[in-house]
């Protein structure tokens, strides 16, 4: 089964928000690799969404979430936080990994 990849415009925002930072405090280059891997990385999520796994969070919310972490080096710089409702993976948040837990009244 093929799913679907869905941004909420809160994860849109906020995944541009991290290539401007980027951009201006790294580089273009930089910045332009980051966004084209992480969204290769959302992209992935088409296929098998549940192999990640349940994000630290999920018992506070009312239906499953999951996240995906991704950097250009060795360690994850940021995080996905998904759900998948069906046949789409719904992407709720981009967050970077030294931010506070997800909470509901987050999104």
């Amino acid at each position: 089964m093929k799913y679907r990849i869905a941004l909420t415009k809160r994860a849109e925002s906020q995944m541009d928000e991290a290539r401007e930072w980027w951009s201006e405090h790294r580089s273009g280059d930089q910045a332009a690799r980051w966004f084209s891997g992480f969204s290769d990385s959302l992209f992935s999520l088409q296929e098998h969404p549940e192999r990640f796994p349940l994000a630290d969070e999920n018992d506070e919310f009312p239906y499953e979430i999951r996240e995906l972490y991704f950097g250009l080096g060795s360690r994850p710089t940021h995080r996905a936080v998904y759900t998948i409702h069906f046949d789409v993976v719904v992407v709720l948040s981009i967050r970077h990994t030294s931010q506070d837990r997800l909470t509901p009244t987050d999104l």
